[in-house]
Formats: C-alpha cells, sequence, structure tokens
C-alpha cells in the first residue's frame, strides 16, 4: 500500500496527493519522516522568509536537506513533500527537512515529526474565521511543542504570548529577539497582547518594535522579557532595499546586511541566526547566507518591468500590514501604492481586519503617493476603507482587472508597492512570470 502511494505522490502536485493518502494511510507522515532531523518553523507571521533564510543557511554550510518551499504548510502538503522526497520503500532520500508549519496544523504535524529545533516566529491575531483569538493560536503551538519532546525551541523574547509558553514546556529554550526600536516613526496600533497573561495587567515597555514586540514587563506580577541568547543589539541603517543592523551571538558580534526591508525582515533574520546556532551551523556561515538572501516569493519581492520597479509584499493581518506602512512611511522616494485584498478561503473570508490598519497613517506621506490604487474581490470594500482615511479621492482607483493592473503599473515612473492578500498574490504573481519570463513562486 504504502510504495503505491508513494508512486502516486511522485507523480507531484502537494495538497491533493498528500489529502488522498491520509485518507488511505493516516500514519504515512510518521513512517516518512523516520530517521530525518526536522526543523520545523511556525508562527503567525514571518514563516516563509524564515524558513527561506534558513535554507540559504543549511545549502551554504553543505547539507542536504529538503523543504516544502511551495507554501503547503498544511498536514497534507507537508506528507506529499517527505513522500516525493522518499524512495518507494519509504526511506528518505535526504537527512534533513525544513517544515514551514501552519501555527494551527503544527499540534497535528508534531504528532508524526520528531522536529529537532523548532522556531517561533510570534504570535498575532490573525483570520478569525480560522484561527480565532490569539489565545487559541498559542494554545496549538504550545500543544505542537509539547508533542516535540526532543527539540530545542527558539521563541521570540520580545513577544509576550510567546514567551509564556517557557513555564509550561521541558524543552530547552533559546531565546532571540531585538534590543531596540527598529523605527524613527511608527503607526498607531491596536495590540494583540497588551495585558499581562498572568494577572491582566496593562503591560509597561521600555521599547517597543511593532505591535506588541518589545522590550515589556509587568508592574504587577513581575512578568518581563526574558534574557537574550542571541539578538539584534543596534539597527545600524535601514533603507528602501536591505536593513544593516549589528548581532549578537553570546559574547560574539557581528554585522549583517539583510537584503530585505522592513523591520519584521529583522526578526526573520535574528530568528534564522537562533535556529543556525541550534543546529550547530557556524554562525559566521549563517550571517553570510543573510548577507546574500533573496527574499521568497511575495515576501518583498522585487520585480524590475520595463525599468519600473515592482515589490510584492504579502499581507494577512492587522500586524503584517501595519509593517508594511511603517516601512512606506519611512521612504522618501514617490511611489505608487497598490493593495489587492481578496476573501477566499486561503487569505481569510473575514475582512473586517482591514479597519484595524492604520492607513490613515499614509495621510503623512501622501505626497509622496502617485497614486491608492486598489483591486481583488473585494476592492470596493478597500476603497471605501480608503475613502474614510481622508485621502484625497482623486488618488483613489479600483481596478479589479489583473492585465489591466498590471499593465498599468509598469507605465509608473516611480516605485510600485504592491500589498496582496495570499491568493491575490498568487494570483497576480503568476499573470506577471508568465508574461514576463519571471521563475514560479516554487522555484
Amino acid at each position: 500500500m504504502s510504495r503505491s502511494i508513494l508512486r502516486w505522490l511522485g507523480k507531484g502536485g502537494t495538497n491533493v496527493p498528500g489529502r488522498v493518502a491520509l485518507k488511505l494511510y493516516p500514519t504515512l507522515l510518521g513512517e516518512l519522516a523516520q530517521g530525518v532531523t526536522t526543523i520545523i518553523v511556525t508562527g503567525t507571521n514571518g514563516k516563509t522568509t524564515t524558513s527561506r533564510m534558513i535554507e540559504k543557511s543549511l545549502a551554504d554550510s553543505g547539507i542536504r536537506y529538503f523543504a516544502n518551499k511551495s507554501g503547503a504548510n498544511m498536514l497534507p502538503g507537508i506528507t506529499a513533500e517527505f513522500a516525493m522526497n522518499s524512495s518507494l520503500g519509504g526511506k528518505n532520500k535526504y537527512d534533513v527537512a525544513l517544515v514551514e508549519c501552519d501555527e494551527a496544523a503544527f499540534k497535528t504535524v508534531s504528532k508524526y515529526v520528531d522536529a529537532k529545533c523548532v522556531v517561533v516566529t510570534n504570535v498575532f491575531r490573525d483570520q478569525l474565521d480560522r484561527y480565532g483569538e490569539v489565545t487559541h493560536t498559542l494554545n496549538s503551538i504550545l500543544t505542537g511543542i509539547k508533542n516535540s519532546p526532543n527539540a530545542v525551541v527558539c521563541i521570540n523574547a520580545d513577544d509576550s504570548l510567546s514567551v509564556s509558553m517557557k513555564d509550561e514546556i521541558s524543552n530547552k529554550v533559546v531565546f532571540y529577539g531585538v534590543e531596540s526600536e527598529i523605527y524613527k516613526n511608527r503607526v498607531h496600533e491596536v495590540s494583540d497582547a497588551p495585558y499581562c497573561i498572568h494577572c491582566k495587567t496593562e503591560y509597561v515597555y521600555d521599547y517597543v518594535t511593532y505591535g506588541h514586540l518589545g522590550g515589556f514587563r509587568c508592574p504587577n506580577c513581575g512578568y518581563h522579557r526574558p534574557k537574550t541568547e542571541i539578538a539584534v543589539e543596534k539597527v545600524l541603517e535601514s533603507t528602501a532595499d536591505a536593513s544593516t543592523i549589528e548581532i549578537r551571538v553570546g559574547g560574539k558580534h557581528y554585522q549583517a546586511t539583510i537584503n530585505l526591508p522592513g523591520g519584521y525582515n529583522i526578526y526573520n533574520a535574528i530568528a534564522t541566526v537562533a535556529a543556525g546556532h541550534v543546529l550547530g551551523l557556524k554562525d559566521e556561515v549563517v550571517i553570510a547566507a543573510l548577507n546574500s538572501f533573496e527574499c521568497g516569493f511575495g515576501r518583498m519581492e522585487k520585480f524590475t518591468i520595463e525599468n519600473t520597479d515592482i515589490r510584492m509584499i504579502l499581507i494577512k493581518n492587522p500586524a503584517g500590514c501595519n509593517q508594511v506602512l511603517n516601512f512606506l512611511s519611512n521612504t522618501t522616494q514617490p511611489a505608487l501604492f497598490v493593495v489587492a485584498l481578496n476573501d477566499r478561503y486561503a487569505d481569510g473570508t473575514d475582512i473586517s481586519w482591514i479597519w484595524d490598519v492604520d492607513f490613515e497613517k499614509l495621510n503623512t506621506v501622501e505626497e509622496r503617493l502617485t497614486g491608492i490604487w486598489v483591486t481583488g474581490r473585494r476592492a470596493d470594500e478597500m476603497a471605501m476603507r480608503f475613502k474614510y482615511t481622508g485621502l484625497p479621492m482623486e488618488k483613489i482607483r479600483v481596478i479589479k482587472d489583473y492585465d489591466q493592473l498590471i499593465e498599468q503599473m509598469i507605465l509608473q515612473n516611480a516605485p510600485v508597492y504592491i500589498m496582496p492578500t495570499y491568493t491575490a498574490m498568487l494570483d497576480i504573481r503568476e499573470k506577471i512570470s508568465k508574461k514576463f519570463g519571471f521563475k514560479e513562486f516554487w522555484e
């Protein structure tokens, strides 16, 4: 039976074959993952980019591995990825697997995969129709870690939600974080965790990086940001294309340039350094990998088409979207701003989160915006949201046809920043790839 399933899965595909295989053989993943050193990256924001950064570190370290880089991060897709990298006898061809895992799926995947390293990026409110409130997401990740007793867990020390798991697990924990503010000017954000998870007293912050991340402490019960073993001590420079940071690993200091803008990518980078350290990779090799890293699909991905630079930045929740606005508000060059809002299952069918995003911040840079365009299945609702920001209506334009949108974007005499939700990103990126010859997202 297993040989037949493996032969069929080997024909290609991810989620659909995986679903069918699991119905026929529910424990298939457990069999395929035996003897494989597995690294799992989970959390609300930053999973894909962090996974790709770790992947680059593994490759530069000369380690043979496979990864679910196609983005199929639920149980069926992960099962199919293991199958496609196994022989017909069920023996995996690689010693190391790098798995990006959906935070809700982690509690199930972890039953079958004996992870050696788990990286938790953060916990934010995300897709209420799928995940519910942040405590539900937190508990899913906690269950996954409890199912992974042999894993060293890398936790973001700046996230009061993630840090709370430390007292409930027996795993060795490595804390990483950022020890200074990232942005000169930040958007106004509704915190996803304003009150102490233990006693419900409002946190006091020594500094805030974004959202509820930063140097938190509870003035009542004393719960506070833990000391870090690996951290970004300083943000030396931040431009529209990169960030230069000073990293501390134990007692050593390194300077790294991340070829992606935005504070969230600084977090992705330091999470990668933590994972590399846990895996026994040379710190110098991991730092060098960050210096030469190219972004994953749709995550600050840049396309230059007919002399127009188009940067695609995936959005899916208020915290991530606000970070893009932080990035835009700290740039100085005129630009076109585009939002592509869909409401399919993979995007989250509840789009009410757009009202929790500080789009009003765009008023501070309105003179630098050549236009504010909206597209996607819920373009009209997005246009309405922009109307309520007080932005000039003559700058707001609805273009629902993606081909027309792309044609108009490449005519701009300024950079274009497009923020799509997940399925909009896939659709627009596919059209750009086919028309202009860019690589597919899984390549």
